[in-house]
């Protein structure tokens, strides 16, 4: 891990520029809002200053990062105005082929339980035992919550694809 001060302002700047990226994808999967995503991300670098933790390692404080994120997620989801919010925006890189947007609209379309270990697994390239740590849950309940997705997948996508690890 690169030598940061201790200042809440650097760490949130260096936290912006390594995972910002990720923890924006991370939340968008969430919420599948852009500007709610955006939310969270600063939300999330708010959480960093106020908190000021000391991380060990970079593994460390990403999953800080996106512990902090998903639980300001699931907040989000359970407020009254997620219910009123519109889920027309796409998956936010327009770089994107046909068959990765059918894949991402169907993954969309999982419960969130689902779509959280799909997005961390393939998306943020997380190991299950990361995983686990982050939603705070047994590896083998993580690798059945994936299978399960997998399953779903391959029924919506009629077996074109092949998700095995």
């Amino acid at each position: 891990m690169p030598d940061i001060s201790t200042d809440p302002k650097e760490k949130a700047v260096y936290a912006l520029n390594t995972y910002g990226n990720s923890i924006l994808r991370l939340s968008y999967a969430y919420l599948h809002d852009h500007a709610g995503a955006e939310d969270i991300l600063q939300d999330t670098l708010i959480q960093l200053m106020k908190t000021n933790p000391v991380f060990t390692s970079q593994d460390h404080e990403k999953a800080w990062l996106f512990r902090v994120a998903i639980n300001l997620c699931k907040n989000s989801l359970k407020s009254v105005w997620a219910k009123y919010s519109e889920l027309s925006e796409e998956y936010p890189d327009d770089q994107m082929s046909s068959d990765e947007i059918i894949l991402l609209d169907l993954i969309k379309k999982l419960p969130v339980k689902y779509r959280e270990v799909i997005h961390l697994f393939y998306y943020e390239d997380c190991t299950i035992i990361e995983i686990a740590k982050l939603l705070q849950k047994n590896e083998s309940t993580i690798r059945s919550l994936l299978h399960r997705a997998r399953e779903k997948l391959k029924v919506e996508l009629k077996g074109d694809y092949d998700f095995d690890e």
